[in-house]
């Protein structure tokens, strides 16, 4: 996933700079702030990573000062769907917590190709840091031994047996018993902001993150479990500048 994850962001950032060149020759116009939110896929997530915010106000004419939220799922490299060969229900086994990352940043973008106003590309270049709170909530699945008349909704424990396990439980089941682990998040990326409207931002920001707690993350018992999860992103934005 990693390998075709760097080769998009690769494709991306070839195509796109190619029409960066041309759109710098044009005359750019101003704008002083933006708002963005995006749709996040990274190497530690699943299909949808998830959210990113983020308000941005120019410092000078190449500069804008940053304040960011990004909220996302965070998987072991290990964890891999299976089917009941009870129900055909999906579960992840050996999976005994989930990690929500919410992530606060600070940063700076810098502008290092203009746009004009209906046409080209604005590439910046981006660099953000600042704390996360890691949600540790507890993986819950349908679980009955061959003994029990009906299956039960329990967290995942080392040792259970795959075909004991008949799904996985439901949706939030558990989140009054998280946990909280602080720690911090480096973010460097390129932004490819492609509108064609003055006061419309549309594009792609693909770049290089990492998250450091301050103990290991159970996610899988069995396997092994980190405090650092260094990954690759790309993230669909939209917003509004003026």
């Amino acid at each position: 996933m990693l390998r075709s994850v760097s080769g998009l962001i690769l494709t991306v950032c070839t195509v796109i700079l190619s029409s960066g060149v041309h759109a710098q020759t044009q005359d750019s116009y101003e704008y002083q702030s933006e708002f963005t939110w995006g749709i996040n896929k990274n190497t530690s997530g699943g299909l949808i990573g998830g959210l990113v915010f983020k308000k941005a106000r120019k410092l000078n004419d190449r500069t804008l000062e940053t304040f960011g939220l990004e909220v996302m799922n965070v998987k072991h490299p290990q964890e891999v769907r299976t089917n009941s060969i009870n129900t055909g229900n999906y579960f992840i086994y050996g999976k005994s917590n989930y990690l929500y990352a919410f992530r606060l940043q600070y940063g700076r973008d810098r502008i290092l190709f203009k746009k004009a106003p209906q046409q080209g590309v604005e590439i910046k270049g981006i660099l953000a840091i600042g704390p996360t709170i890691g949600v540790v909530a507890p993986y819950y699945v349908e679980y009955a031994r061959s003994s029990d008349l009906v299956s039960r909704s329990v967290q995942y424990q080392q040792g259970m047996a795959a075909e004991d396990i008949m799904g996985t439980g439901r949706l939030f089941e558990g989140i009054d018993e998280s946990k909280i682990v602080p720690g911090a998040n480096l973010k460097a990326a390129i932004n490819f902001e492609l509108g064609t409207t003055k006061s419309q931002v549309t594009g792609f920001e693909a770049g290089f993150l990492i998250d450091a707690y301050t103990k290991k993350i159970e996610l899988m018992p069995a396997a092994k479990n980190y405090s650092v999860f260094p990954t690759l992103f790309i993230t669909l934005f939209y917003g509004s500048r003026k």
